[in-house]
Parts: structure tokens; sequence; C-alpha cells
């Protein structure tokens, strides 16, 4: 066996998608996604935050949470044809709010974890959702990976204490909304997501949304990537386009390193890392409905 053989790999898809379409055009949209990255060779599609109902909320909140849970059996169902872990998000009604959860799909179509953002973003979404009440944590074929949406990320507490647990990889889908001026303001000062390889020496996959709000005031930033854990980027999008993007990622390498670092030093803290650690592990597992 060669060198590059017994080296573990993943190869890896993000799509980028407009943000604020009906439910039926995200769903070819997913189903065309799918496909090719199941025709480039990828083991795991990342689509973006809210990826089957969008993240215009005057529409998605009309939308019957029967209505989401059946797009959630399709993105399943075509997961299961093309033989590949999909990762999709929605927002879907719960009691008397909303969730915004990403589902983790496997080869034979079935949700095996699920996650519900922590940090609400935007006054619609404050509004209209309830935040989640654990850190990811989940495996894909074997690797320990986790997960976080979107406004999460800038929390490098639900991508670290992870990777001070073993997760290789951190998969981020996005939707960075804002008005047109934030918007622009965000991609000159690189706030939208920011790369967590240099915070924790783990992969990181981030799918994001483009496109405008049907009222013209609204867009969102792009630049979906794929990086190394070192922070070196592997694949990246742009501005405006609908696309999607592909690397390999290289296992071993993300070995966590600087996450398991701070978790040794100083001393004093090493307690109360053991105890977070802990806490996650043993709320990972959860159902975000049944909080």
């Amino acid at each position: 066996m060669s060198e590059r053989e017994q080296v573990k790999i993943l190869q890896v898809s993000a799509a980028q998608m407009h943000w604020a379409r009906s439910l039926e055009r995200n769903m070819e949209e997913t189903e065309k996604y799918i496909g090719l990255a199941s025709r480039e060779g990828s083991r795991v599609l990342l689509l973006p935050e809210a990826s089957i109902t969008g993240y215009y909320f005057p529409y998605v909140v009309t939308l019957g949470r029967e209505t989401v849970l059946d797009a959630l059996s399709e993105v399943c169902r075509l997961a299961a044809r093309e033989k590949i872990w999909v990762i999709a998000g929605s927002i879907r009604k719960w009691k008397d709010t909303h969730l915004n959860l990403a589902h983790v799909i496997n080869p034979t179509g079935s949700v095996t974890y699920e996650y519900a953002k922590v940090q609400m973003a935007g006054d619609d979404e404050q509004k209209y959702c309830s935040p989640g009440n654990k850190v990811a944590l989940f495996e894909i074929d074997g690797i320990q990976c986790t997960l976080s949406i979107c406004r999460d990320g800038r929390h490098p507490e639900l991508f670290r204490v992870p990777a001070m647990l073993g997760a290789r990889v951190f998969f981020q889908p996005s939707c960075s909304s804002e008005h047109i001026e934030a918007v622009a303001w965000k991609r000159v000062s690189g706030r939208a997501q920011q790369a967590a390889g240099p915070k924790s020496y783990v992969h990181h996959v981030v799918a994001n949304t483009v496109g405008q709000s049907p009222d013209g005031r609204q867009s969102s930033s792009g630049q979906s990537f794929i990086r190394d854990c070192t922070g070196i980027p592997l694949a990246g999008a742009g501005y405006y386009e609908e696309t999607l993007i592909t690397a390999v990622l290289d296992i071993d390498k993300a070995t966590g390193f600087y996450a398991r670092q701070s978790a040794r030093s100083p001393e004093f803290l090493r307690g109360h890392w053991r105890a977070m650690m802990d806490a996650v592990r043993q709320q990972a597992a959860k159902n975000p409905e049944d909080e």
C-alpha cells in the first residue's frame, strides 16, 4: 500500500445557494447539487443554512411543519439515491416557536444527527426562533465532526470544545444575509465567516448563501469556502454565484492541536475544561425537539 493510500482522506463539497427562494426552487437546487457532488466523487455535501426552507422569514413562517418534514424526507431520498452524506438545513415549526436546524443525513437516507442553532441573528430570527441547547458532536464514516450554524461560528467554544474531544472537521452552514451596506462591510472586514483552523487546527467547511431579498433591501455575502486545518484555502466561491466547491481533506492532519493545548495550559483551567468536555458529551446526543 502506498503512503498516499494509508492517509485517511475525506472529499467534501459545499453548495452556495440563494437564500430567499421558494421551497420548491430550493428542492430543485438541492437535487442538482446532491447529484453533482456525487458525480464529483464527494462523500459529504454541505448545504447552506435553511437550505430547504430558505431564510426569508416572511415566507418561511407560512410553511407548515408537515410541509417542511416532507421536504426533508425527499432530501433523505436523494441522499440515499446518490449514496452520499448530506448536511441540509430547515427552519421548522416546533410548539409555539421555530427551530433553525441542521440535519445530518447518511448515505442510506436516514437522519443520524440534528442540531439547532444556538446564537440567534437578526430581528426576524430572534422574533420567531428559539435557541438550541447543545454543542454538536457526531461521526461521518467514523470521523468525529462538529457543526454550528452561521452566527454560532463567532463563538469559538462551539467548535474548540469539540476539537478537544477529537473532532476533525467543522461544518458551518450559513446564511450571511443582511442589509446591503452591512454585507459590503462584512466582505471588506472578513467578518461573515472566519477560518476555524488557526484557532483549533481542524478542517473548516462553509456553505453560505447569495442573492437579494424580494424587496431588494438585503443581500448575502457568498464566499463559501473549504479550508485546511492550517487555515489555508482549498476551495472558495465568489460573492454572487450559486455554485459548488469541492476539496479533499487530510483527516489525520487535523489533530485539534491548538484546542488541545488550551485544555492543558494554563493548569488551573484544566479541571474546568474537563467539566465542559464532559457536559458537551452528555448533551451532544439529545434531540433538539426534546429540550
